[in-house]
């Protein structure tokens, strides 16, 4: 089984970052996607729910605002709950592992507040995931 989302889309809010009872860092916003019917033509636009934890929910609200267009990878979540009128109800949200700019400094406003450098991207892996290739080493590519 497959559960993977990429997304890309505009938020439609400032991100708040909230902190659980335990200390966990947590924040939920909502971005804007369009959604195509025919060749080139967007019909409609779909808000999507989104949640992020730890690292990733504070990369996202330090550096991303109410308009920024943002990139996603995550798996989608339902949780079913009760209404105040008691009836059951399901509830869509992705959970973002990954965000990164999609947009360049000068399409929208990236730098953090005080004039940080906004970095490129923000996963939760690990930096090990990828090893070094020799600058001289492109005599064994097959291209």
């Amino acid at each position: 089984m497959f559960n993977l989302v990429v997304l890309t889309g505009r938020l439609t809010a400032d991100p708040e970052l909230k902190t659980t009872p335990n200390g966990v860092s947590v924040t939920s916003f909502s971005i804007a996607v369009g959604r195509r019917y025919r060749s080139g033509e967007t019909a409609e636009t779909d808000f999507i729910n989104l949640v992020a934890w730890r690292q990733t929910a504070e990369f996202i609200t330090k550096y991303f605002h109410k308009g920024s267009m943002i990139g996603i990878e995550g798996s989608i979540q339902t949780r079913r709950y009760t209404d105040k009128e008691g009836h059951n109800r399901t509830a869509f949200e992705v959970v973002v592992n990954n965000a990164q700019f999609v947009e360049s400094k000068r399409d929208g406003n990236t730098s953090a507040p005080g004039g940080q450098e906004a970095p490129a991207s923000f996963s939760n892996t690990t930096g090990n995931d990828f090893t070094e290739v020799a600058a001289d080493a492109d005599d064994d590519l097959p291209f």
